[in-house]
């Protein structure tokens, strides 16, 4: 078996050089007609243009596709981007390179393509998605957040203008009719979370603003497709119903660590002791937190309470900014617009700062970011590290990467790692190594791993005398007016790992009079504070640096007290070889980070593993309702079925009421239904997967036993759908106007929203059982010796 594989893998590979090496042919021909396009008048290349962009495909025609992937023949392909290069020349003043080219021809044949940091991928991207839309396909090229989304569509537009082609953008706060004028567009610019979001909202509306999907263009595609993918969207609605009990944040607040709770080892979890357990219970007057009566609820709130007080940190998970509790994304450093927190830990959060809570809330709709890239029938993308995630790419997403030189090679130089034996020392290590290289006016770039630990490196630099900049979620806004000065002479700044990604750093900043003066001092020096917990995240970070041939260089610093090593490496035998600085030496500190990212790197793909199976089976569900749902919208359907299940009721109604009406309000009816029952459905997936773990007790495959039980539950819900539709059709008032829905008692959200679900924000699914079964246990073995 090893060998077959061995074999297929290197047939694939060989069939991908092949694929590069004819599109390397393409550019090289496109190249010779440089100079000729060179010397056309602008009404000579306008009818160029015009001639290509005649090309399009007519309503009926596919574009000359073929299993979901656009297509010119040879020569078109050559004249494209032969017209790219000059029209990015006359209308950006940034002519395209051949290996940008090359980019844009891999991404229109259906691949990933990685290209360094600086070597111009939003151009490249940009000519993909053209030729995508020449050919008559609707593009979305999906970013990482807003601000890079709405750059890049206003950077790129004259770009798609010269070739007869719209483009817009989308963010967070983009009003209904902003969203569909956008979604009308050739090009469509926006966050991952913002499509997503629209496909969920869509599925609740009667009037959907997404069309139907064709290709994805995927920008910084190991973010978005990997790092991502790990945490489902989720739509939310308001429910009538208590927030926290303000008592029962007080009660936590008087806890003491290590007496009444203790986390474990790697801080993610906690939990009351026996005597915190009994204060609680003592506090709230006598109750038994583990009776069945207060499991799910006053336990339930007791643990949500303390999970905020002990593991979410102030500027860490999240910020407090103009009143209220603002989330940060870890995986972005930076704010996440109009998100929150599931499950009570949001106004749990809200409590502990002292602010006034917000409503509670259901679950209305979720999808996986693999669910939502599934529905293109042709995704490409690029990114600066595709390779260390080449197999994540092929696994879940059958995508091939291809690897694109640099215009120039990079001459950066990569110093060897650092690690101390404690935090402190690390820290000092890194004041000393950055006040020394500030002094001779190399600018510095620190990467940190949150706000805080930016907040505490900037003032530590100061204390030493070094001015520094810091760029952290708490000014977002200004990011790219601040990272682009990163590279100005003597500038230090701190930033968090994701923070300023998408916007170069040019040598000089601003002054590109001091261009010269930094590349002799030896360009951007990277400056990375943790070894982070996949080696793709160290490499972006290195890339800030050394862009487009410049000089650079970057370091790391650890300790053996980050939580890579305590985390994914705790019963490790740690190197006790240091030198007076708390210096570690040997390179057996070096196996033990590589080791311990390793591990993480392990459980984040377990982590994607497990989301994409728990939730294709839920994914396929939704889509079956998706179908009946356009049935419903587009037929009398929802009022046939209706007549035959109530037929003496349709007599009474049709004989008063137009029919057009009633088919209206037969339609309004079911589809509440249909939504309520989906949001059950989801309730009940969701405690399904809190408990089904146990099964692994009894040596049963928790997946096994969660299709077994979820199945059934979903042909019920099609049953149920019809029968509480009939009722409300029996009881309901309906008049020529139609119905009041809210009279009838079927109530939607009076607000929607999204939450950020944390990566397991409880440890997982078999972890908790555990700690459930353990708590109780001690519980009753508490009150039987007390008894005794």
């Amino acid at each position: 078996m090893g060998r077959l594989s061995s074999a297929f893998w290197k047939v694939l590979g060989g069939s991908r050089r092949r694929a590069l090496s004819r599109s390397r042919a393409v550019v090289a021909t496109a190249a010779t007609l440089e100079e000729e396009y060179r010397e056309l008048t602008e009404a000579e290349l306008a009818d160029r243009l015009a001639a290509l962009s005649r090309r399009r495909p007519v309503d009926g025609d596919d574009g000359g596709t073929a299993g979901g992937t656009a297509t010119f023949d040879r020569d078109d392909l050559v004249r494209f981007l032969a017209l790219a290069r000059e029209v990015s020349r006359r209308r950006l003043d940034m002519p395209a390179f051949d290996v940008q080219l090359l980019a844009a021809a891999r991404m229109f044949a259906g691949d990933v393509v990685e290209m360094l940091t600086g070597e111009g991928k939003t151009l490249a991207g940009a000519i993909g998605a053209t030729a995508f839309a020449l050919r008559g396909r609707q593009v979305h090229v999906i970013s990482v957040n807003d601000y890079l989304a709405r750059r890049d569509a206003e950077w790129m537009a004259p770009l798609y203008e010269a070739f007869g082609l719209t483009v817009a953008w989308i963010s967070a706060t983009s009003t209904p009719r902003e969203r569909e004028t956008a979604y009308a567009a050739d090009v469509t610019y926006a966050a991952v979370s913002e499509f997503g979001f629209d496909v969920l909202r869509d599925r609740l509306g009667t009037d959907p603003i997404v069309p139907a999907p064709q290709v994805a263009l995927v920008d910084e595609a190991d973010s978005v497709l990997v790092d991502e993918a790990r945490v489902p969207l989720v739509l939310a609605g308001s429910t009538s119903g208590a927030a926290p009990d303000s008592i029962i944040t007080d009660i936590v607040r008087a806890l003491k660590p290590d007496v009444h709770y203790r986390t474990d080892e790697d801080d993610r979890n906690v939990f009351l002791t026996e005597k915190g357990a009994a204060a609680v219970e003592d506090a709230l007057g006598g109750v038994d937190l583990y009776s069945e009566e207060h499991v799910g609820t006053t336990l339930s709130q007791v643990n949500v309470a303390l999970h905020a007080r002990v593991l979410l940190r102030r500027d860490v998970h999240y910020l407090v900014r103009d009143g209220r509790v603002q989330l940060i994304n870890e995986s972005r450093g930076r704010v996440a617009e109009l998100q929150r927190w599931p499950d009570g830990l949001q106004a749990a959060v809200e409590a502990k700062e002292g602010l006034a809570v917000s409503d509670t809330g259901e679950v209305l709709d979720t999808m996986t970011v693999q669910a939502l890239i599934s529905r293109y029938p042709t995704v490409c993308g690029m990114t600066g590290t595709a390779r260390a995630a080449d197999e994540q790419l092929r696994t879940f997403y059958d995508l091939g990467v291809s690897i694109i030189p640099p215009n120039r090679p990079c001459i950066r130089v990569d110093e060897p790692s650092r690690v101390y034996a404690t935090i402190a020392d690390k820290e000092a290590a890194i004041v000393d190594y950055v006040a020394r290289t500030h002094e001779t006016g190399q600018p510095v770039l620190i990467g940190t791993m949150d706000v805080a630990e930016s907040e505490h490196l900037a003032k530590l630099l100061e204390r030493a005398g070094v001015d520094c900049v810091v760029l952290n979620a708490k000014n977002d806004a200004a990011e790219a007016a601040i990272i682009a000065e990163a590279g100005a002479l003597g500038a230090v700044t701190v930033s968090t790992q994701m923070a300023g990604r998408g916007t170069d750093i040019r040598l000089g900043g601003s002054d590109q009079a001091d261009h010269e003066k930094v590349k002799e001092l030896g360009g951007l020096c990277v400056v990375g504070t943790n070894r982070h917990v996949s080696r793709r995240l160290d490499e972006q970070l290195r890339g800030r640096a050394g862009r487009q041939g410049d000089p650079g260089r970057s370091i790391f610093f650890s300790s053996l007290e980050d939580d890579l090593v305590v985390r994914h490496a705790p019963d490790a035998r740690l190197p006790t070889a240091t030198q007076e600085d708390g210096q570690v030496t040997g390179p057996a500190a070096e196996r033990l980070l590589d080791h311990a990212q390793r591990v993480a790197d392990a459980a984040l793909l377990e982590i994607h593993s497990n989301t994409f199976r728990y939730s294709r089976l839920s994914e396929r569900h939704r889509a079956i309702l998706d179908e009946r749902r356009d049935v419903l919208l587009g037929t009398d359907t929802a009022l046939r079925e209706l007549e035959r299940r109530c037929p003496d009721r349709y007599r009474e109604l049709s004989a008063e009421i137009d029919e057009e009406v009633l088919v209206s309000v037969a339609r309004r009816i079911t589809l509440f239904h249909l939504d309520r029952c989906w949001v059950e459905h989801l309730a009940f997936l969701s405690d399904l997967r809190e408990s089904i773990h146990l099964h692994a007790l009894g040596k049963q495959n928790p997946l096994d036993e969660y299709h077994r039980a979820a199945i059934p539950a979903f042909r019920d819900l099609l049953g149920e759908v019809d029968e509480r539709a009939a009722r409300t059709f029996e009881e309901a008032t309906i008049t020529a106007e139609g119905i009041d829905l809210d009279d009838a008692g079927l109530v939607r959200p009076t607000a929607t929203w999204t939450y950020l679900v944390q990566d397991n924000p409880f440890g997982s699914e078999l972890d908790r059982a555990f700690r459930g079964i353990r708590r109780m246990l001690d519980g009753r073995r508490g009150r039987a010796d007390d008894e005794d």
